[in-house]
């Protein structure tokens, strides 16, 4: 082969290997929205998409607060948001979403402390950890990742429906798809796996969306669930120590097509701004575009169940809509 020939197939090879890079970088939002006098509202912001949804919505005007267990961390990546973003309207405050009593210290000191909520953000969450509880004794994964949200979302229902129209953003996973809701073991009691409890309490995230999304229609209310993608973050900072070792070499040479941070934010960014999106309600995307869920997302009978479920393991009156 020529000097020639084998340069122009590196440039070939190069030009390919930039292409799959972008085509896995997925979409990008693309809305030029501004968010000035508007409050946004985002749970485990202090890294990871969260930390890039922050920094671009604050980017657009908004005043960002960013609910977070660890304050230490908090702190320096609101110094960071601000920084990257020229917005100083930054706040940090804690939040335990493994403890209902923090959820709900929380959702009344925002409550008290904020005069409109436009955009609410439930990002947080865990994945594949040990067989952990709450501080309820809830399931981990269940508990941060469903519960967790399901109570503070309730909470906050009066000063987003007094903020309207506003937007409930539920971050979810393309897992959903593997997920059941087992109604007779909930908290993966009996045999835990898991990957078989981060899948249930991601499908809890899309159900909980669409109930949600029947329950506040004519209010200007809307909800949305989300897969962000495959993101290089520290979500997996469990699952990724258990991975024998031979499967980590074959991983190796594809983990610089995952997503970044930023580029997994994208589809979370696009629900919270994107205007087209103002009369769609309780559906679910993925790579800023609307896509199906799996048929257990799309079943009714089982997200009210959920809902009822859900609101007495929180312990909700809900002939009062209270907590």
């Amino acid at each position: 082969m020529s000097c020639v020939g084998y340069k122009q197939d590196l440039l070939t090879d190069r030009v390919s290997l930039f292409g799959l890079k972008k085509w896995m970088a997925g979409g990008v939002c693309r809305s030029k929205a501004r968010l000035d006098g508007k409050t946004v509202l985002i749970t485990g912001a202090n890294t990871g998409i969260g930390k890039e949804t922050a920094v671009d919505l604050a980017r657009r005007g908004a005043k960002v607060i960013l609910a977070c267990r660890d304050m230490g961390r908090a702190n320096n990546a609101a110094e960071e948001v601000k920084k990257k973003s020229g917005n100083n309207n930054v706040v940090v405050k804690k939040l335990d979403l493994a403890s209902l009593q923090s959820v709900r210290l929380f959702a009344k000191d925002i409550s008290a402390s904020e005069k409109r909520l436009d955009v609410l953000i439930n990002n947080a969450g865990v994945m594949c950890c040990p067989q952990w509880k709450t501080e309820d004794g809830f399931d981990m994964q269940f508990g941060v990742n469903h519960l967790g949200h399901f109570l503070l979302t309730n909470c906050l229902l009066d000063l987003l429906k007094q903020s309207a129209p506003s937007r409930i953003v539920n971050v979810s996973s393309l897992a959903h798809e593997r997920g059941q809701i087992n109604f007779d073991d909930i908290n993966q009691e009996k045999n835990y796996n898991p990957w078989r409890s981060y899948s249930q309490s991601k499908l809890a995230n899309v159900l909980f969306t669409r109930e949600l999304s029947k329950r506040l229609q004519g209010t200007g209310v809307t909800t949305y669930s989300l897969h962000p993608g495959v993101i290089r973050t520290e979500l997996g900072r469990h699952f990724w120590p258990t991975i024998p070792l031979w499967k980590k070499v074959l991983y190796k040479p594809f983990s610089v097509f995952i997503k970044n941070p930023t580029e997994g934010a994208q589809t979370t960014i696009y629900c919270a701004v994107e205007k087209s999106l103002e009369n769609e309600s309780g559906l679910y995307y993925s790579d800023c575009a609307r896509k199906a869920t799996a048929p257990q997302g799309r079943d009714d009978e089982v997200a009210k169940k959920l809902w009822d479920l859900s609101a007495s393991m929180v312990a909700m009156r809900q002939h009062r809509g209270s907590f």
